[in-house]
């Protein structure tokens, strides 16, 4: 649920402490008057802690029923000039735009212009296995098209202006990464593709239905389809934060996030938004049931999402809500529909982080459940050292290590996060509500991670990061063989060369790197965990490769 549009890099503390500056807020008649300076106050202090006011910051409302309860800006929404946020500053919703596409297919489907059956074939006819592929799968993530914001070769092109079709083309030709509806796997593809079919079957730019249908049937008059060029009063200005400065986000052209990820708005226009939803002011009730249904797989497992909202709970109350995350830009918007209660935060930092934490915080303090934090207890290295290892979870292994005296998680090909130990076997990630729970069974190690309606079970296993493994010596003839470029995509090549007898690999616009074996035909690479396989001709010439990290696999064809 987290950063949608963050890069996949092929080669290669969740509050700060400061005061927030309060900028209005409204009292819902509705609760007690020392309820009500009781909530703003801990709600004060979990976004003063998060934004302080010298430093990138957020905007903040809250409201139960058609009455605003929060409604307070912190930090600054341009860092260089010293202005403030202000509720009325204009954000990014990133991926958070995903629920306005959904709802306008919503409201084709009203029209009678489309059927959630319909296959993509219907609307892209050379779209690979496109007749199995339905719009329902590409509402809820199950249609296994690959994410195109996964690619390699995406960092290299979100600063170009590019059509919907030359964008489609980057990934329409990649296989599958499973069957329809056999898995959940969050892809920015299948919400691309109906922003492509709103244009087809409306005869207007995605942009200008949105603009026409929504924005200004609920008077949004501040809400837009973003626009690098066109000048919008308010306008916050993006920033990321890297190695301990904050900067100006990364340039990213507003073509390519499209119908996943590039409206933009404030949090009164979101407002507008949740109480069109809440009295089915666009759609019709049984079309948001559909929306806040949670669907499941073949496998009779639910996914956890609707259509354009994930499904989940506080506390032990059903919510619907959803993130988002584009270059300089993190947000979060949480919907209590057996409360009519609404949270949305609109933040200028991509820090890794996300406001998701607080805005969970702050919720549950309105529901009258305050989530208890627990502390951090100390433990000696043994007692750490006790979950060291590897774990199997259904469709991932996740590495437990131990470093600088403390255990730390990490998936084949991620990054490290670190575990704050609650208590001998319980342990937390910083800025998150997700738990590890280990224990013995039968002798052997496992898990509970749990994160509210989320929870799977990981069993010890031998298994070893790429970065453990063992590599074989190869004679210089069988690596000669593999030297050459192989073409994942076009414009995106990895080069295969041979120096001193080591293998190095170096992709389009990505340092080198070096390639250790495995096999005759198979190695792997330390730094990012991920693998390449070479596949023969009978005659025994290599003719490809096959790139694997993190879950995703590209193939590559050898060119020269």
């Amino acid at each position: 649920m987290n950063h949608l549009f963050t890069f996949l890099a092929l080669f290669v503390a969740l509050c700060a402490f400061g005061q927030g500056k309060q900028v209005a807020s409204t009292q819902n008649s509705t609760l007690g008057v020392t309820s009500a300076q009781s909530i703003e106050t801990d709600i004060d202090a979990i976004f003063n802690q998060a934004y302080p006011a010298n430093a990138p910051g957020a905007t903040v409302l809250m409201a139960k029923g058609d009455t605003i309860f929060y409604r307070k800006a912190f930090g600054m929404a341009n860092v260089e000039l010293g202005a403030s946020m202000k509720p009325e500053s204009v954000l990014q919703l990133a991926s958070i735009t995903k629920q306005f596409t959904s709802v306008a297919i919503l409201m084709l489907l009203e029209q009678g212009k489309l059927s959630l059956k319909d296959p993509l074939s219907k609307y892209i006819a050379d779209f690979p296995r496109g007749n199995e592929i339905t719009i329902h799968h590409l509402l809820n993530h199950t249609s296994g098209i690959k994410s195109y914001t996964n690619l390699p070769e995406f960092r290299t092109k979100t600063r170009l202006d590019m059509t919907p079709e030359e964008i489609i083309g980057s990934f329409k030709n990649l296989p599958l990464d499973f069957n329809p509806n056999e898995k959940h796997e969050y892809s920015n593809s299948g919400y691309f593709l109906l922003g492509y079919i709103i244009e087809q079957l409306s005869g207007m730019p995605y942009e200008d239905f949105i603009q026409k249908n929504i924005f200004d049937q609920l008077g949004m008059k501040n809400s837009y389809y973003a626009n690098t060029y066109k000048i919008i009063p308010n306008r916050a200005n993006g920033y990321q934060f890297y190695e301990g400065n904050y900067e100006n986000a990364e340039f990213m052209s507003t073509t390519i996030p499209y119908a996943a990820g590039s409206l933009m708005s404030t949090i009164d226009d979101m407002f507008l938004w949740s109480k069109a939803i809440h009295h089915n002011t666009l759609i019709s009730e049984s079309s948001k049931r559909m929306a806040f249904t949670n669907y499941t797989l073949i496998n009779g497992k639910h996914n956890n999402y609707g259509y354009g909202w994930y499904i989940n709970e506080i506390a032990g109350v059903a919510t619907v809500e959803h993130t988002g995350g584009i270059n300089g830009f993190t947000t979060s918007g949480i919907y209590v529909p057996g409360k009519n209660i609404y949270a949305i935060v609109l933040t200028n930092l991509d820090n890794g982080k996300g406001p998701e934490a607080c805005n969970i915080k702050a919720v549950s303090a309105l529901l009258g459940k305050p989530l208890t934090e627990k502390k951090a207890v100390k433990m000696s290295e043994k007692e750490l050292k006790k979950w060291v290892g590897a774990y199997q979870f259904e469709e991932v292994v996740r590495f437990i290590s131990f470093d600088n005296g403390a255990l730390y998680s990490a998936r084949e090909g991620g990054r490290p996060i670190k575990l704050e130990p609650l208590s001998d076997h319980e342990f937390g990630f910083e800025n998150s509500t997700a738990t590890y729970d280990f224990s013995l069974k039968n002798g052997k190690k496992q898990v509970l991670f749990a994160d509210r309606i989320v929870k799977s079970v990981g069993l010890e296993t031998d298994k070893k990061p790429l970065s453990e493994k063992e590599s074989i010596a190869l004679a210089p003839e069988i690596l000669s063989q593999y030297v050459g470029v192989y073409e994942l995509q076009p414009a995106f090549e990895i080069e295969i060369a041979l120096q001193n007898n080591q293998l190095l690999a170096k992709a389009t616009g990505q340092p080198t790197v070096d390639l250790w074996a495995e096999t005759q035909t198979r190695f792997f690479i330390k730094e990012i965990g991920a693998q390449m396989e070479f596949h023969l001709n009978t005659d025994g010439t290599v003719k490809s490769l096959t790139f694997s990290q993190g879950g995703n696999t590209l193939e590559g064809k050898k060119i020269r």
